[in-house]
């Protein structure tokens, strides 16, 4: 008898608690779903295409949530945002806290920024001297602005140019490693079908992994023969007076971190590329899109240009000293990122445990990604949020920074995550840009606007390549 009521009463108790967890459960506003799912792989059919994946989420998410009738200051997307920030984090990788503390901090950045003047003055006057008899030059700008940056960066990073120049003919070894650079991030933003299902992966759909495989091949040479001369110097010649950052991470890392699992070439290395890669990519995609977006609104053109003349003038260059007096220039700056973010997708986060965002139940382990052009083109924050007007950070968002703070413009995102090198970005693409205005006029080959299609891929890349026609404007003594 004592059995039979032991039984009951265990059903009961079950039947109890799976009430309660059914109940729990119900309460929890999972989040919305998108019409069109397919067995097996879901919504992945929808994300194929020349369209930028950027582009189709934020479509899908228009369809998700519709505009609300009632006027708000902070749109949902700025809400998620915020919370986002608050409650999902993630820890930094040591190479990362190394970088950001030993490698990016700005006492660093001050010994070596004479670097990016004399590297950006060379540049220009590299232009000069290509100009032909009727005292105007052809160039694309795109590949100006990847080789003026990569010699920055390499400068600063391993003490030496990256060779080549856009001007004139490059170093065959040298545009190889830069194609290299640029088929890392074409792969790596690419769509591979293996990433969703990987039970496909032995099939190498597209031939990803081989093209992957030689492309790390490539650039694990040419970082590997920096360090073998940087080994070698430190072995012969001691410590230089200025340290570049190979030099500086051969200082630190060292076998004894028990933070990593992989030898110290390999830590050196693999923090090395990341620095040259993220930096050189993400600065000269910016400086593509600017030019491009002040080529087809002649007037901020002119307003840039003026403030140039009026704070500098024509008889001498741009110097990084300059740069908080041109406010109308840094305000171009900020709405390029507004509008083309070099990531669009910021980094990947994950939310470590269960979490509630704007009521919504979000499970440990989801992926985030911050669709960055669909935020900071929010209706309900922009006004006339897709037309280019650098003015409304003098006006109506002139309180608005690009620093993590302001959720409605997080081109290097926020928090724990954000963009470590952001200093060092705002300085290259500031003064590149100021001394490109200054010295030349600039007008598109055609009479034709300058098409601003986005190229499908990890960054946000102009499809088609932007020629101009490069005409001095300063007095022939400052070119020398």
């Amino acid at each position: 008898m004592a059995s039979i009521f032991t039984i009951f009463m265990l059903i009961f108790f079950l039947l109890w608690i799976s009430k309660r967890i059914q109940s729990t459960t119900s309460k929890k506003r999972v989040p919305p779903d998108v019409d069109g799912a397919w067995p097996l792989i879901g919504h992945l059919h929808l994300l194929g295409g020349l369209q930028p994946p950027h582009i189709t989420l934020g479509n899908m998410a228009d369809n998700l949530c519709k505009p609300s009738k009632r006027s708000s200051s902070r749109s949902l997307g700025l809400q998620l945002c915020h919370d986002w920030v608050q409650s999902l984090w993630s820890l930094l990788a040591p190479s990362e806290k190394m970088t950001t503390l030993e490698v990016l901090s700005n006492h660093r950045l001050e010994t070596l920024k004479h670097i990016l003047d004399v590297e950006v003055n060379d540049s220009i006057k590299k232009i000069y001297k290509l100009l032909g008899k009727n005292n105007k030059v052809l160039l694309e700008m795109e590949r100006w602005f990847g080789y003026t940056t990569l010699n920055i960066i390499c400068r600063m990073v391993v003490g030496k140019q990256f060779g080549g120049a856009a001007t004139e003919d490059e170093n065959e070894g040298n545009d190889q490693c830069r194609k290299a650079l640029r088929q890392f991030f074409d792969l790596s933003g690419a769509f591979m079908v293996s990433d969703a299902l990987p039970y496909l992966r032995w099939l190498n759909i597209g031939g990803y992994e081989k093209a992957m495989k030689k492309t790390a091949k490539e650039l694990d040479h040419m970082v590997g023969g920096w360090l073998e001369e940087h080994k070698q110097k430190k072995l012969w010649g001691g410590m230089k007076e200025h340290q570049d950052f190979m030099d500086v991470l051969l200082s630190v890392v060292t076998d004894n971190d028990e933070t990593s699992s992989y030898d110290v070439d390999t830590v050196i290395k693999a923090t090395t590329m990341n620095l040259i890669v993220a930096a050189s990519d993400t600065s000269t995609i910016t400086l593509t899109w600017a030019l491009a977006l002040v080529l087809n609104n002649r007037e901020a053109l002119k307003k840039v240009q003026e403030e140039l003349d009026t704070e500098i003038g024509r008889e001498r260059q741009v110097k990084e000293s300059d740069l908080k007096k041109l406010v109308y220039l840094q305000a171009i700056l900020k709405e390029t990122m507004r509008l083309h973010p070099a990531a669009p997708f910021l980094v990947p986060h994950e939310s470590m445990e269960d979490c509630t965002l704007v009521g919504y139940h979000i499970p440990a382990g989801t992926r985030l990604l911050v669709n960055l052009p669909k935020l900071q083109r929010e209706p309900n924050v922009w006004e006339d949020p897709s037309e280019f007007q650098p003015e409304r950070f003098h006006t109506t968002h002139k309180h608005v920074d690009i620093r993590g703070q302001n959720f409605e413009l997080i081109p290097f995102g926020s928090g724990r995550r954000m963009c470590p090198g952001i200093s060092f970005a705002l300085q290259v693409t500031q003064l590149t840009l100021a001394k490109l205005l200054h010295n030349f006029e600039i007008a598109s080959p055609s009479d034709e606007p300058v098409d601003m299609t986005e190229k499908v891929g990890l960054t946000n890349q102009k499809a088609t390549p932007l020629e101009v026609h490069l005409t001095p404007r300063l007095l022939a003594q400052v070119y020398a």
